[in-house]
């Protein structure tokens, strides 16, 4: 092993897999949301949490727009 490496000429690649990193945060659901895509996993055998992800990753795709109505 060398005590010093010369980074500049080690070539460095950008991550492919940086644009499908994913952020924990934290978020308040209502519990029959969260019970239906729990429902959800245990039918599919996918986590519910993938699922809701999967989920909004479609909504963003096909850019899909919220129609809130207050009643």
């Amino acid at each position: 092993m060398l005590e010093e490496y010369d980074i500049k000429n080690l070539n460095p690649r950008k991550n492919p897999y940086s644009k499908k990193l994913k952020k924990q945060i934290t978020i308040n659901l209502d519990n029959r949301i969260i019970d239906y895509f729990k429902e959800q996993a245990s039918e599919t055998g996918i986590p519910y949490q993938t699922l809701i992800n999967l989920y909004l990753a479609d909504c963003v795709e096909q850019k899909k727009k919220l129609d809130i109505k207050w009643a």
